[in-house]
């Protein structure tokens, strides 16, 4: 019997959804990419599907996910940004070796080098990362306001003053909670 994995919560920017494959960060942590399998069912549905991925190639992917959210949490807090996650990231864009090819219907896509190249899946995450990190994309950095997620995300709202990484989760948990609190406040 197969073990449960969590659903994976896919956003519209590449970068921050990967960053999002580990979430409640400052409380239950809940990993969603255990396994070197589950890495590629991952960047299958993100569009940069893989034949198979080695434990070493996990490791690159945990350790690229966990620069990224670090450069994005010190962007989103105005902190200079790490050297050391800056050149992880860095070397994952320098080593992949992927390429933009615009579909028939106006999309773009990317086709890896070889079907089992993880590295260049990663060098497409890192880009997307440096092009969000440079500000070279319509949006801001930010964390999400739940105390124990704390996601990095990228808003794109008009205001650019959203607060949840998603409102579907970690948004109504917070209403939910405030809503809560009020009810057990005017009882007593």
């Amino acid at each position: 019997m197969r073990t449960a994995f969590p659903d994976f919560r896919l956003g519209n920017v590449l970068a921050t959804s990967f960053t999002g494959t580990l979430s409640e960060r400052h409380g239950n942590a809940v990993e969603r990419i255990p396994t070197p399998q589950r890495l590629v069912d991952w960047l299958a549905v993100s569009g940069l599907a893989v034949a198979s991925c080695t434990t070493a190639q996990h490791e690159l992917a945990w350790e690229l996910r966990e620069s990224i959210h670090a450069a994005a949490t010190a962007a989103a807090t105005h902190e200079p940004l790490p050297a050391a996650v800056v050149r992880i990231i860095n070397d994952r864009s320098i080593q992949g070796r992927a390429a933009a090819i615009l579909t028939p219907d106006g999309h773009r896509q990317w086709r890896l080098s070889s079907p089992s190249r993880v590295e260049d899946a990663l060098g497409v995450i890192a880009a997307d990362a440096i092009g969000i990190l440079a500000g070279e994309r319509d949006g801001k950095l930010a964390l999400c306001a739940s105390p124990t997620c704390r996601a990095a995300f990228f808003d794109t709202s008009q205001s650019r003053t959203r607060r949840w990484c998603d409102m579907n989760t970690c948004g109504n948990r917070q209403k939910k909670a405030r809503f809560n609190a009020n009810q057990r406040n005017a009882a007593q």
